[in-house]
């Protein structure tokens, strides 16, 4: 069925625009290899504190990979023995999260997706656990800049998911109402965000680290990928 009452798209970055197991699980083995100094054991633990399996590279759904911020990360494994203050190995997380664009997987051709979202006249956004400045660096990356009309990350002041703080800046931002957005996205931690806002749709997708169990309670609608949106949104 339709939603013509939808008129705006909030989407999260790394699993839902991005194929997660496929873009993330080398960037997060360097995370925990920078966080351990090279200690190779050391890091395999920080990855396993992190909910990610050092021999597979696959993340869970809603573990500390899966779902924090660089600072949430870099506390936990400061917490479990690396030796950085947790300044500065979120420094060094976010600058490796930043460094770590040019290897990403897109889902799609995110150009031509969003283009056709904004010929439908929807609003559209991105809202990540990622530093803003990897997010700005995705979007020139894939050439999504005239199409995006509000960036969110867990450092613009806007609070980190699973609060609502990102949905209610979109639609300050933007002067859409909650109840006409969309938040599309690959964990729980999205979903909450969704509801915590007021947003008027949840849908998740299964590029990411969550699963259709662990999507199914808190989404309105699990898809396998954004490349099913236009069917639910424009029947």
């Amino acid at each position: 069925m339709p939603h013509p009452s939808i008129t705006a798209i909030l989407f999260d970055k790394d699993g839902t625009l991005l194929d997660y197991q496929s873009s993330w699980g080398q960037i997060n083995r360097r995370a925990a290899m920078i966080a351990a100094k090279g200690e190779v054991a050391f890091a395999a633990q920080l990855m396993r504190h992190g909910g990610m399996d050092p021999d597979t590279s696959i993340t869970a759904a809603d573990g500390l990979l899966a779902a924090a911020t660089a600072r949430e990360i870099a506390t936990a494994w400061v917490a479990e023995g690396a030796p950085f203050t947790v300044d500065a190995l979120t420094a060094l997380l976010d600058e490796e999260f930043c460094n770590s664009v040019g290897s990403v997987v897109p889902v799609t051709d995110l150009a031509a997706f969003f283009a056709r979202l904004k010929r439908r006249g929807m609003t559209l956004g991105i809202a990540s656990s990622d530093g803003k400045a990897s997010i700005e660096k995705t979007v020139e990356r894939f050439e999504l800049t005239p199409f995006v009309d509000f960036i969110a990350g867990y450092d613009s002041g806007y609070g980190v998911k699973p609060g609502g703080g990102m949905v209610t800046a979109f639609c300050a931002h933007t002067g859409v109402a909650p109840s006409a957005v969309a938040v599309v996205g690959d964990n729980g931690h999205d979903m909450e965000m969704a509801h915590a806002g007021g947003a008027g749709l949840r849908i998740g997708v299964l590029t990411g680290t969550g699963t259709r169990e662990s999507l199914t309670p808190l989404s309105d609608r699990v898809l396998g990928s954004i490349e099913e949106l236009e069917g639910v949104l424009f029947g």
